[in-house]
């Protein structure tokens, strides 16, 4: 959420952060706390540092085009790309077949729409949704290759009144350097997700600073002495040294070797868990006075569905 840097050179460009409710709809919920868990994350945007006044935060259900664009999109995606994003077939395998919705299998045409409706050139993600971003990508060259060509295309855009360039921009990951995949805390070759059933596994924005201890103090980890970093045969290590390192976004990998090298695990989970504590403690602070104040955070949402819909339909 931090401005984005790349080779020294800071960019600001024009933002849109959605909260995608849309998206959250293809797992089993309870509407009333999905609710809650839509205005908790667009408070935790502004908590963590998103300035509305530079950037726009909305609720993905408050602007129709997503929904509208994602069956258009859904007409020109061939199944058998779909059959190969890893995440449906990760969550099939452990759900089933017959208890996974089609809404989980067709979601990442849902998040291309998502970013194609803006003409984003940069998309910041985890390294776990490039795969999908590589099918947002493919389907900007198909829609544009079939749909946006030859004369019939310039007479109708002429007839439109709209330049005759191709409809979708094709856009770009932009992979955080540090910390892009976080894995469980009770695996560590899974990705921490939020979708767990297993809250033990992850690290919540909003976990006290107890919770947190006690997580890390429980986490796996191996029988092997010292700490190091990148040996495949230690994906735990890793892992939390990655953790370490993303909540203390100033320092380099030596520095935090230098001081972790001769701890033993009981020594540095406390370490680690500090770090954390320390890294959250102002965002949940921000958070509870933004959520005290709901006037404030739907007047933000609001205007933020105003911009976005402006923007979205005229794509």
């Amino acid at each position: 959420l931090e401005p984005y840097e790349e080779d020294g050179i800071e960019y600001h460009t024009e933002n849109f952060f959605c909260v995608v409710d849309l998206h959250a709809i293809t797992m089993p919920h309870d509407p009333k706390e999905l609710q809650e868990s839509t205005l908790a994350s667009a408070a935790l945007y502004l908590a963590a540092g998103i300035d509305p006044e530079k950037s726009k935060v909305f609720v993905q259900s408050h602007v129709p085009a997503h929904t509208e664009l994602a069956w258009l999109l859904n007409c020109v995606t061939p199944m058998n790309w779909l059959e190969r994003m890893i995440q449906f077939k990760d969550k099939a395998k452990k759900q089933g077949t017959d208890s996974v919705g089609v809404g989980l299998f067709t979601y990442p045409i849902l998040m291309a729409a998502d970013i194609l409706l803006y003409q984003a050139d940069r998309v910041p993600v985890g390294e776990d949704q490039r795969q999908h971003l590589e099918l947002a990508r493919d389907i900007v060259r198909r829609f544009n290759g079939e749909y946006c060509k030859g004369g019939p295309f310039k007479k109708r855009c002429k007839a439109a009144g709209i330049p005759s360039r191709p409809t979708f921009t094709e856009p770009e990951a932009m992979i955080v350097k540090q910390g892009a995949r976080i894995m469980s805390l009770a695996d560590g070759t899974s990705k921490m997700s939020k979708s767990d059933p297993n809250d033990a596994s992850r690290i919540n924005v909003l976990d006290p600073p107890d919770v947190i201890q006690a997580k890390i103090k429980k986490c796996k980890t191996d029988a092997e002495e010292g700490i190091e970093w990148n040996n495949p045969d230690r994906p735990e290590a890793t892992n939390l040294l990655s953790i370490f390192s993303a909540v203390q976004p100033g320092r380099s990998k030596e520095s935090i070797m230098e001081e972790v090298k001769d701890m033993s695990w009981g020594e540095f989970k406390p370490v680690l868990a500090d770090a954390i504590v320390a890294h959250l403690e102002p965002i949940q602070t921000k958070y509870a006075k933004i959520r005290e104040d709901e006037e404030y955070l739907m007047g933000v949402l609001g205007d933020g569905a105003d911009a976005a819909n402006g923007v979205a339909s005229y794509t």
